[in-house]
């Protein structure tokens, strides 16, 4: 669907509203495919000439009437409180109408894909046989907003900000005509990663501004710049159409074998914590201080911690369902949340929604997921600690799985109950929204179990307590107003130079110096550097899209050679500069195991080479699912090899080939990783989770200065790996280098040696 309006139509309606407005408290102002009325004092206004909204005046000032009933009801009133608001039009909706707004849209590309994972259609064909351009509203996306009544849209890739922005000019047309004008609150994933080849000029813009993950902000120890990131990155949503952030990830990463390690804010409760509230305040509070058409909602996760999975196995598998607490330390994991994302500073007062994790957490009530629980969502987070704002389930978690290690649903504890019975145990427990759902049919038959179980009464006042829940976050940043972009002003905003610079200079700052031996770095420019290939292995990801295996090489090297002389034999060079990767150690479970004989069930490597699990646990501490028949997932004794073993051989191997040159090794680091293979190759280890090549150069060679700390330990050995307890941060044996250095929480070396500053005396 792609609005158009004739020429005609535009001066008709703008000449009508110049009539209407004079003398009262409003004027009017006719955009590209949209009507804009500012009310003095007031809100403004945004409608589709399409839609069939007309403007109410009342007391002078201007209204839609988005129900078309010509009459000005209570929610359709910017003047009132949005409790009342919301309240009012819950009140009003039908049952299929509030099951519509309790789904959340599984993963929205933008032109859909062709094929695979997120394919669509348009006019029943794929996009490139269709004739639709990207900004069209594919056969799906009509179907859920208008049949399903869904109003809460999960976008991914997006081909241009301009084709966002008129996506959602588009979207929010289609819904504003139908029922009473629901906008639609379109959420992302976080968005803001780098791309390390790019090359950052100043005062030149881009798609979005690069940022380093969480985990990279993390190691600067310092949440105003987490605050200002956040500030910068919803005024970028806000242009993209975005108004909530599937974000802050703020699992303590007690675990470091987990896979999402990379996505939290460091191990550290206090450091965590302190973080989280700066990324909260950041995307929610406006200049101006309150909620507004430039706050973001955020959806904080995973309650109640995702990060304690034994064994590090994820979550997103039936292999990875139990979380667990061998040092009985919930609290750390819970203080983020209590003390950080339920605490701000701002106006705004808490994070605006939760996301619990798919996982069991094991001893803590019914032994179901965390999105089923009734104790950890309504006796621990709505009871203990007060918590009213919207619930949503993570995503699948009602759906089906066949197999333990499918990638498919996630109904861990609950895989013998139907679907609807799932969206009716998970709404009793406290849920309000179910993430990856886009039919309303399981909602309903949830509802009809409901009434037979409770009546028909108190099944109601439970879905309109939900309604007021999620209509209050669209009412509060504005949608309801005015949910409409200038596509001019998109594409000013994101990526401007402003905010690229921003992120680029937060990647400076995000490099961690681990070893520098006799003050190898910085190097003088122009020096003469060898750089050899990095072989990367075939793999497979979740999605089971493969990826063919490939030499090449680790820095993008016109980069490289505007800063150094790149030489191709070793024996011309001054220098090596060897890029590797963390080791990639598996995901604790393999089919090759089962047709062994095994269960399964193997270790997780955080060492390049062959490891066999000597000290892991003889009975696992969880286990158990209708998909196996056992309980004990030990893997002892077994032995794993890692997808890139060869990044070891690569580093030593340049080594013995530079002879006393000096090796300067750069590790792109996910998780915890042992560094006793590597270290006494390199004379200079630098470390980082994501940034641009530019950004290491400009280290390297002396323009920027290493400030910034581990936001994590790094393990001695596997075994202080096997023997730690997920649940426990900083309990692991820290490697000490060759130079007496010990690889701990909060070190870090600048150009003069140990960092000691506040930072460090503050939090280690």
């Amino acid at each position: 669907m792609q609005i158009k309006i004739s020429n005609l139509t535009l001066f008709i309606v703008s000449i009508a509203m110049l009539l209407i407005s004079c003398g009262e408290k409003f004027t009017t102002l006719q955009k590209e495919d949209y009507t804009e009325v500012s009310n003095s004092g007031g809100s403004t206004l945004g409608y589709s000439p399409t839609s069939g909204v007309q403007i109410l005046i009342v007391d002078g000032f201007a209204f839609k009437d988005l129900n078309k009933n010509g009459l000005l009801d209570a929610y359709e009133d910017w003047r009132l409180p949005v409790d009342e608001r919301a309240k009012d039009l819950a009140s009003k909706l039908s049952i299929e109408a509030i099951g519509g707004l309790m789904l959340y849209s599984s993963h929205q590309s933008l032109p859909g894909n062709s094929r695979g994972f997120g394919a669509s259609t348009y006019h029943g064909k794929p996009f490139p046989e269709s004739g639709a351009i990207a900004s069209y509203l594919s056969d799906d996306q009509k179907a859920f907003i208008q049949e399903d009544h869904l109003r809460h849209v999960l976008i991914t890739r997006v081909e241009s900000p301009a084709v966002a922005a008129q996506w959602n000019n588009n979207a929010q047309s289609f819904a504003e005509g139908l029922g009473f004008g629901i906008p639609i609150n379109t959420s992302s994933d976080p968005r803001h990663g780098t791309d390390s080849y790019a090359e950052f000029n100043a005062g030149a813009g881009g798609d979005i501004s690069m940022w380093l993950g969480t985990l990279g902000i993390a190691a600067t120890f310092d949440p105003t710049l987490m605050h200002q990131f956040g500030e910068i990155a919803s005024k970028e949503y806000r242009a993209l159409g975005i108004a909530t952030a599937l974000s802050p990830q703020i699992d303590l990463a007690t675990e470091p074998r987990w896979s999402r390690f990379d996505g939290t804010m460091g191990e550290d409760p206090d450091l965590a914590t302190d973080l989280a509230r700066a990324y909260v305040d950041g995307f929610q509070s406006t200049n101006k201080g309150n909620w507004g058409s430039e706050s973001v909602n955020t959806m904080v996760k995973h309650w109640p911690y995702g990060g304690p999975e034994e064994g590090g196995r994820d979550g997103h598998f039936g292999y990875g369902a139990y979380a667990v607490y061998p040092g009985k330390n919930i609290k750390d994991h819970l203080k983020p949340f209590i003390e950080g994302a339920f605490n701000l500073d701002g106006p705004t007062k808490m994070a605006s929604a939760v996301m619990p994790y798919y996982t069991i957490s094991t001893g803590e009530g019914e032994a179901v997921a965390n999105g089923f629980n009734k104790y950890l969502i309504t006796d621990v987070l709505r009871g203990t600690y007060g918590y009213e704002g919207v619930l949503c389930t993570d995503w699948g978690i009602t759906k089906n799985v066949s197999a333990i290690d499918k990638f498919q649903g996630k109904p861990w504890g609950v895989e013998t109950l139907s679907e609807a019975e799932r969206h009716l145990k998970a709404i009793e427990a406290g849920m309000d929204q179910f993430g990856g759902n886009n039919a309303m049919g399981p909602v309903l038959e949830a509802y009809a179990l409901g009434v037979a179980a409770h009546g028909e009464a108190s099944m109601r006042k439970r879905f309109e307590k939900s309604a007021v829940r999620l209509l209050k976050n669209i009412f509060r940043v504005g949608l309801f107003e005015n949910p409409y972009l200038e596509i001019s002003k998109t594409i000013q905003t994101v990526g401007s130079p402003a905010f690229m610079e921003a992120g680029y200079q937060a990647q400076l700052k995000s490099i961690v110096l681990l070893k520098n031996q006799q003050k190898t770095l910085p190097l003088i420019r122009k020096q003469k550097v060898y750089v050899p290939k990095r072989y990367v292995a075939p793999s497979t990801n979740w999605w089971g899209i493969v990826t063919p295996e490939k030499t090449e090489s680790p820095f993008n090297m016109e980069v490289v050679a505007s800063f150094f002389e790149v030489v191709e034999d070793p024996a011309q060079a001054d220098f090596a500069l060897v890029g590797i990767k963390s080791p990639d150690g598996g995901v604790g479970y393999q089919q090759a195991d089962l047709k062994k004989g095994g269960n399964g069930y193997v270790p997780i490597s955080l060492q390049y080479q062959e490891y066999t699990a000597t000290d892991a646990r003889e009975v696992s501490l969880a286990g158990g699912s209708p998909l196996e028949g056992f309980t004990n997932r030990t893997y002892k004794g077994k032995t794993v090899n890692t997808n890139n073993i060869t990044d070891m051989k690569l580093v030593n191997d340049t080594k013995r080939q530079m002879g006393n040159k000096p090796v300067v090794v750069v590790v792109n680091v996910s998780k915890p990783m042992v560094f006793s293979e590597i270290e006494q190759s390199a004379a200079s280890i630098l470390i980082h989770m994501g940034v641009q090549d530019q950004a290491l150069m400009e280290i390297i060679s002396g323009n920027a200065t290493p400030s910034v700390l581990l936001p994590f330990q790094m393990p001695a050995d596997m075994n202080t790996v096997e023997t730690q307890f997920e649940d426990v941060p900083r309990d692991m044996t820290p490697y000490t280098d060759s130079e007496g250095n010990s690889y701990d929480f909060a070190f870090g070396l600048d150009w003069n040696g140990v960092i000691q500053d506040a930072r460090v005396q503050k939090y280690q």
